[in-house]
């Protein structure tokens, strides 16, 4: 039975990081679809699309732009069904139009498809297909998928519908190379929804006499806190009344059903204007969530009960190795500071997307700790798996309980700072340094801390929330800033030691949301090249606490003003600079150097934030980018 499409035409061939939602029950699917759509496109904001099968066909809309956009056209049609799968895209290349946009339907109309991820061998794929009598209406790798769906469905002879379409999209997926998460409905199994998963994350949510399949839980939240996270390989045959999952090799898998700890507001805007703001006010809450319950009880020390692993065994680590993208390897050079400064142990940090492919040689008593925010980063999880391959055992801090990362490390620790759907990390990345710094303080005290260093140092942790409190306050000043420098076009961030990562991170906050260029270089570094870009229009932004190395950054500070450079300054209360040094000052508490990052890191949030506001913005959805990535 053909399709009857709403809006077809194309011109692609991969996706990356984009949000998958099915719903099957007693409801209209496509208000369900499009809520759930709208969680989502933080994943993904190029293009949106919904298939409802309805009365024997296949309904189906898409178009180019936001979920919105996607709204208007739904509405202008009677899209009644109460089984249907949406879908909201982020492009690595190709154009963005309405043809491009999932879901994608078979040639012969039976099969509408829903993808996350790469078909890498797509290629060949297609000609095998063609040369079948298939024909493509785009130059996707998920509308090949979609025709192979039904090219194995239609070799199928024995069984009924059901068992068909199981087995079609089982034997499709046996010859994929890639990565996918996908949801598929079939024309001839009415009542039915078929989902699977390869490297890129789906859940399904189990509710009240329906399903909602999802490729991350803000999307089904609002309807039940009961998931299934599905693992590499498993295939969900689903109906309005069960479930069933199986391996790609016809295993039968017993599902473990958990519960979701964080309810619908807390990914909701509320009285904010953006979700980065509202992150940005949510870390002194965040962040006693992330230490709650992680200190001994004489006070001296950080616990942790996730590492499996014993102090002893703890003790013959000689080395630590540090994996993760972004963000977080921003997070991970913190953390080598601490580590190396406290507990005096050697610290490599290293990209996880290019660990597994330098091949470098390592201890073999190292530790492996791997960060990913999502605990879905392809790159991380490769990294990981690498390791792991090579017999290190590997931690893993992430934020995401049921996360593929936190399902196959050998131990971890959870962030618990709930949902973060602001595509700049601001909460996260602020409570993987403080887990950073937790890490640092529970191995120092391992090997020589004294208690009385211990028990200060736990004193400085516990006093992060209040701190960061203190440092949002002035936020209406930090504003008043962000004015003066908005129309600036290039930017330098300059620390040393432990601010060095920081003023790396202040750099890619202001160019991922404000689409200023803008560098992060070590103080002391700036006179070794980034001096050539100084001009009266490139603010530099200097973090200058007071300690040790002060009079250095005054110095560097002076080299910039030499040059009519306007300078912010970024340092501990009650700090004083010469006359006409700085252009505006920015203060945070005293506080110990073990959490001086956490604090440095609010007030290069706001700037940010304040900037790209100025400059008209959209703050949390910034163009080429998406909140995590899940293919290479």
């Amino acid at each position: 039975m053909p399709c009857s499409s709403i809006a077809l035409s194309c011109n692609l061939s991969k996706q990356i990081m984009c949000g998958i939602v099915g719903y099957i029950g007693k409801h209209k699917a496509v208000s369900i679809l499009l809520e759930g759509l709208k969680r989502l496109e933080y994943r993904g904001y190029d293009s949106a699309g919904v298939a409802i099968l309805q009365q024997g066909k296949l309904l189906v809309a898409k178009k180019a732009g936001r979920v919105e956009v996607l709204a208007h056209e739904t509405a202008k049609h009677a899209f009644t069904g109460t089984l249907g799968i949406g879908h909201t895209r982020w492009a690595t290349h190709g154009g963005v139009t309405d043809a491009n946009a999932h879901p994608h339907i078979s040639s012969d109309g039976k099969f509408a498809l829903i993808h996350n991820g790469v078909i890498e061998n797509y290629s060949q794929m297609k000609t095998f297909l063609t040369q079948k009598g298939y024909t493509f209406k785009s130059e996707t790798d998920t509308e090949v998928l979609s025709n192979l769906v039904a090219y194995h469905y239609a070799k199928e002879s024995s069984g009924d519908t059901s068992e068909r379409f199981l087995e079609g999209v089982r034997k499709a997926l046996q010859h994929v190379e890639g990565t996918y998460g996908i949801a598929v409905l079939c024309i001839d199994c009415p009542e039915e929804m078929i989902a699977a998963r390869k490297a890129s994350p789906l859940l399904l949510g189990v509710g009240d006499g329906e399903y909602i399949i999802a490729s991350d839980a803000s999307a089904l939240v609002s309807r039940t806190q009961n998931v299934v996270y599905l693992k590499d390989g498993e295939i969900v045959h689903l109906t309005a009344k069960a479930f069933s999952i199986t391996t790609l090799d016809q295993t039968e898998v017993t599902p473990i059903v958990d519960t979701i700890t964080w309810s619908v507001s807390d990914a909701e805007l509320g009285t904010y204007s953006h979700f980065m703001e509202k992150e940005i006010f949510e870390q002194p809450v965040a962040l006693e969530n992330s230490m709650r319950g992680r200190f001994s009880e004489d006070g001296s020390t950080a616990v942790f009960g996730g590492l499996n692993l014993t102090a002893s065994e703890l003790r013959q680590i000689n080395r630590f190795m540090f994996c993760a993208c972004g963000t977080a390897w921003h997070a991970c050079l913190v953390t080598e500071h601490l580590i190396e400064r406290f507990a005096r142990l050697p610290v490599e940090v290293d990209y996880a997307s290019e660990f597994r492919y330098r091949n470098a040689p390592l201890d073999p008593n190292a530790l492996f700790f791997v960060l990913s925010q999502s605990g879905e980063t392809i790159d991380t999880l490769a990294a990981m798996r690498e390791a792991k391959r090579k017999g290190y055992r590997v931690l893993a801090i992430n934020n995401v309980v049921g996360s593929t990362i936190a399902r196959e490390s050998d131990g971890g620790i959870y962030q618990h700072v709930g949902p973060e759907i602001g595509v700049a990390s601001t909460k996260a990345f602020t409570s993987q340094l403080l887990v950073g710094a937790m890490v640092a303080l529970y191995v120092a005290r391992l090997k020589d801390m004294s208690f009385a260093d211990g028990t200060e140092y736990v004193k400085a942790l516990k006093g992060v929330p209040d701190l960061v409190r203190q440092v949002l306050k002035q936020a209406p000043a930090i504003k008043e800033i962000a004015k003066r420098f908005a129309k600036a076009n290039d930017f330098l961030f300059l620390g040393r030691l432990s601010l060095f990562p920081i003023a790396l991170e202040g750099a890619l906050k202001l160019k991922e949301i404000s689409y200023i260029h803008a560098e992060g270089y070590p103080a002391a570094e700036m006179k070794h090249g980034p001096i050539a870009l100084i001009s009266e229009k490139c603010p530099s932004v200097f973090f200058a606490p007071q300690g040790e190395i002060f009079n250095k950054i005054v110095s560097s500070m002076q080299e910039i003003k030499a040059r009519k450079g306007p300078i912010i300054v970024i340092t501990t209360e009650g700090t004083e600079f010469p006359e006409g040094l700085v252009d505006a000052k920015i203060t945070i508490p005293q506080c110990h150097e073990a959490v001086v990052p956490i604090i440095a890191s609010i007030p290069v949030q706001l700037l940010s934030y304040y900037i790209a506001v100025e400059r008209g913005c959209d703050v949390d959805k910034p163009r080429n980018l998406a909140k995590s990535v899940t293919v290479e």
